[in-house]
């Protein structure tokens, strides 16, 4: 591993706009994919006519491995800048990409945008910059892509600028925490070395940019919260749940209780990489035994804590949502399926307390009949089996959650407040 601080990040941005070009040019001019993997793309592309998607290729091979269920190694998703190592959220085409940010094993911590010149703003361009919203991103990295399309022009450049910028506003980011950056993924201008095609521009470089990001600081002193990922019986050891740390301190000899089922008892060993180690923090994979907890006590989606702070149980909370596709409209009563960390749970929608001015963010209407695509809104939600959850101005690591119905994502949210389960 790298002694280097590690971010997650996310690149987001409509489907056609270079997602993964750039990509693969930030692997391949960080030397995360080497000359001659590039080269039998390059010759592979230029055998089915599609001169030029070398980069895209690297990419899109791993995704098709991915499908294949090839074990893939880590490095060609991360990839290191002189100051961090950097491993990628979304991989890009990836459809679930939405639902792998809120429930992910990483939740992203910057996202890079990709807006290309000759198109600018598009559809899924403002449904990920709102997600992006949502879900606690605050430092932006607009890539202006596809410059060499625009002959490098200057003006098209701004064009897309205030277009975006505008749209950053109607969600309200800071548009002072966004750095604009006219790029050709494609041709390298601007990626890794200043181009030469665009001397209007004095900023910063791709990996500059990315250098120069805020280092993320651990949460190593909120609450130990761990979603449950799987349960094992280890011969030798007995229960072992294993799950990522996500806040906090696990540490051998405490007492945890795991919510919701309510199973507790005293951390006897924590093991990580197949080592035994006394304590884990945030980001660490683990398994941990723990005395007196039997497998059928707990499963997939519990929480598990210190018992002097025990992970929250929801029996309704309070929420913000934004609707991102929705065939028709929800109302009351709507039962779709909630993904929160490592649970999945039925929710039905209670009540619609109010529909929100996307630009303001301040209520637009009380009580609404509906709401659809599109629409940001709080909502009470009841869980129809017991959830842990907590609030998103507390832990947001475990305050962050997808709706799902139909096989698509139909609403990202945060929990606002939680009536506590007696």
């Amino acid at each position: 591993m790298s002694d280097k601080p590690h971010q997650n990040l996310a690149i987001i941005g409509h489907v056609d706009h270079g997602k993964s070009t750039l990509v693969g040019r930030l692997l391949f001019e960080t030397g995360s994919v080497p000359d001659h993997v590039i080269e039998q793309y390059r010759e592979e592309a230029e055998s089915k006519g599609k001169s030029g998607f070398e980069f895209a290729y690297v990419m899109d091979n791993l995704a098709e491995e991915r499908e294949r269920g090839v074990t893939i190694d880590i490095a060609h998703q991360r990839f290191d800048t002189d100051k961090y190592y950097f491993t990628i959220v979304d991989t890009p085409g990836h459809r679930d990409f939405v639902k792998n940010m809120i429930t992910g094993a990483s939740q992203a911590d910057h996202a890079v945008l990709v807006v290309a010149a000759d198109d600018g703003v598009a559809p899924q361009t403002r449904e990920h910059v709102f997600l992006a919203r949502t879900l606690g991103i605050d430092e932006l990295i607009v890539a202006v892509n596809k410059m060499d399309v625009v002959d490098y022009s200057e003006s098209d450049y701004k064009a897309v600028v205030s277009e975006v910028k505008e749209l950053l506003g109607q969600v309200r980011f800071d548009t002072d925490d966004a750095r604009f950056i006219p790029i050709s993924a494609f041709e390298g201008d601007n990626v890794a070395e200043p181009s030469e095609h665009m001397s209007w521009f004095d900023g910063p470089t791709i990996l500059e940019a990315l250098n120069d990001l805020p280092e993320p600081q651990p949460p190593t002193d909120a609450p130990l919260r761990v979603p449950i990922q799987d349960v094992y019986t280890i011969s030798g050891i007995g229960t072992v749940p294993v799950g990522r740390v996500e806040t906090g301190m696990l540490k051998n000899g405490m007492d945890v209780v795991f919510n919701p089922s309510g199973a507790r008892g005293e951390v006897k060993t924590i093991e990580m990489h197949h080592e035994e180690v006394d304590q884990a923090g945030p980001g660490d994979n683990v398994g941990f035994n723990v005395r007196g907890v039997g497998k059928d006590d707990i499963r997939r989606g519990d929480v598990a804590g210190e018992a002097s702070n025990p992970p929250r149980i929801a029996e309704t909370f309070k929420a913000q949502i934004v609707v991102m596709q929705h065939p028709s409209v929800i109302t009351a009563g709507y039962t779709p399926v909630l993904h929160a960390h490592t649970a999945q749970v039925a929710v039905t929608f209670e009540t619609i307390d109010a529909k929100l001015d996307p630009k303001t963010g301040e209520v637009a209407e009380e009580n609404p009949d509906f709401i659809k695509s599109g629409d940001a809104a709080i909502v009470t939600l009841r869980p129809q089996k017991p959830l842990s959850i907590e609030v998103a101005g507390e832990i947001p690591e475990l305050g962050s959650f997808a709706v799902r119905d139909m096989g698509q994502t139909i609403a990202a949210g945060k929990v606002l407040e939680i009536t506590d389960r007696e």
